[in-house]
């Protein structure tokens, strides 16, 4: 390690004394000490102790500018007040009455109300949760078995989708996940209408899904277009199409990626901000696909119900959270403000890089930025990857040692960025917040620089 490195990590174990002692604590009970992949950090992560607004703190007292954004489910940032006061309200009436009750109502017709494709709507605990039911539905639904997928998208944990997104991108199965599993989705890679119709074409297909918005909230783009292709691809096929909004969700625009894009799928999954920053999430989509889970409706059409259960399933406590984000998310504004924030500080951290002369490159759309730190030097522009002219191999292709001392040195200097490298915006951030991030960041590339590592 150079002396430079040496110093960049002397300063981190330095300001965060508390988090290294509770960080030791966690690796005896908790596998590699993280409850959750992203939050992985060398040589240690920090621990929040509070947030509010786009700032949050840790357990030693420093002040951060957020981009990890709850993973993307905090559109209103920390602590809301009309959602801690919702949530207040609800706490003292009680938490879970295993018992249906009117905020689940309203909740779902707010989704209906705002979503396009949502003629029904199921709850459920997570957005892993609402993808493995989406995929349940559509198979019951066909009659079919094969789901298609595209290559680096990411559609949470279950086996169905545990393969394809960092790694294993020619449809083998990671650790744990049954051969005969992986053997029953086709990857192919987004943006390629011909490799759809080659998918498509044995008939055996149940569902094709995908995020509107590109692999990875959008640092895998796809070109214009494509969406209306796939549209049209999956009706002609009688194949269900899903998308998978839950990062996308009430952030492109009120009604998700696909009010924005105006292509409606057949089915879309949802959390994050669909619960306000609590667990939950939904899906939601067209009545006779979901009218699967109803008995009634099952008995008059001769089908067998699809079961589905779920303890926390619209959760009162969650359910107050999302009703009060949706109320504040149907006005417009927060979507708006946040995408604004994302498109100057996508500028403000470019030019950073210009005059630097990287060759790193910052894009993104809506509310997400990501960095990419180009390691084969390539001569890329935004506008390049943005249109999907760039393979996704090519930008998943990660050096983390590097975005991991890109992290450390962001965090020395009071940003927190999340893992892509990059992060989701809030309508809470403002101009200090941009001006802070734009100052870490090139802070923080001349620390790399000396490292030799640009």
């Amino acid at each position: 390690m150079t002396s430079t490195a040496t110093k960049l990590l002397d300063r981190f174990l330095d300001r965060t004394p508390t988090s290294a002692r509770l960080a030791q604590r966690a690796r005896q009970c908790l596998p590699a000490g993280i409850a959750h992949d992203s939050r992985f950090q060398g040589p240690y992560p920090i621990y929040i102790e509070h947030a509010a607004g786009s700032r949050k703190w840790d357990v030693d007292g420093h002040e951060y500018v957020d981009y990890s954004g709850g993973h993307g489910a905090l559109l209103l940032g920390h602590n809301h007040p009309a959602v801690v006061r919702a949530v207040s309200e609800q706490l003292a009436r009680g938490t879970h009455f295993g018992s249906c009750h009117e905020l689940e109502v309203r909740w779902a017709e707010q989704i209906v109300e705002l979503v396009p494709s949502a003629h029904r709507v199921r709850f459920t605990s997570s957005g892993t949760e609402a993808t493995l039911l989406a995929l349940r539905l559509a198979r019951a639904f066909t009659g079919r078995s094969k789901i298609v997928r595209f290559a680096g998208h990411f559609h949470g944990w279950h086996d169905h989708m545990a393969f394809g997104v960092t790694s294993h991108f020619d449809g083998t199965p990671t650790p744990g996940v049954l051969p005969g599993v992986a053997e029953e989705v086709r990857l192919v890679p987004a943006g390629d209408p011909a490799a759809v119709a080659e998918a498509l074409s044995p008939g055996d297909v149940a569902a094709v899904i995908i995020e509107p918005t590109g692999g990875s909230w959008g640092q895998i783009p796809f070109r214009s277009g494509f969406l209306a292709d796939l549209r049209e691809l999956t009706a002609a096929a009688g194949v269900v199409l899903i998308f998978d909004e839950v990062i996308s969700g009430f952030r492109c625009s009120p009604g998700g990626a696909q009010a924005h894009y105006g292509i409606t799928p057949d089915l879309t999954t949802l959390a994050k901000i669909v619960a306000g920053g609590l667990p939950g999430g939904a899906i939601a989509g067209r009545s006779e696909i979901l009218d699967q889970l109803d008995a009634a409706a099952c008995q008059r059409t001769g089908r067998e119900k699809v079961p589905h259960q779920g303890t926390f399933n619209a959760n009162p406590l969650s359910a107050a959270a999302g009703v009060a984000t949706l109320e504040i998310v149907a006005a417009g504004h927060a979507c708006r403000q946040a995408n604004d924030y994302a498109a100057r500080l996508r500028s403000g951290l470019s030019e950073v890089l210009q005059r630097n002369r990287s060759s790193w490159v910052v894009y993104g759309t809506f509310s997400g930025f990501h960095i990419f730190t180009n390691p084969q030097r390539l001569p890329l522009a935004a506008e390049a990857i943005e249109s999907g002219a760039v393979d996704y191999r090519t930008l998943k292709d990660v050096r983390r040692e590097l975005v991991g001392n890109l992290k450390l040195a962001m965090l020395v200097h009071g940003v927190d960025l999340f893992s892509w490298p990059g992060g989701p915006t809030s309508a809470a951030h403002t101009d200090d917040d941009l001006a802070r991030t734009v100052a870490a960041f090139e802070s923080s590339l001349a620390c790399l620089g000396e490292q030799g590592l640009l």
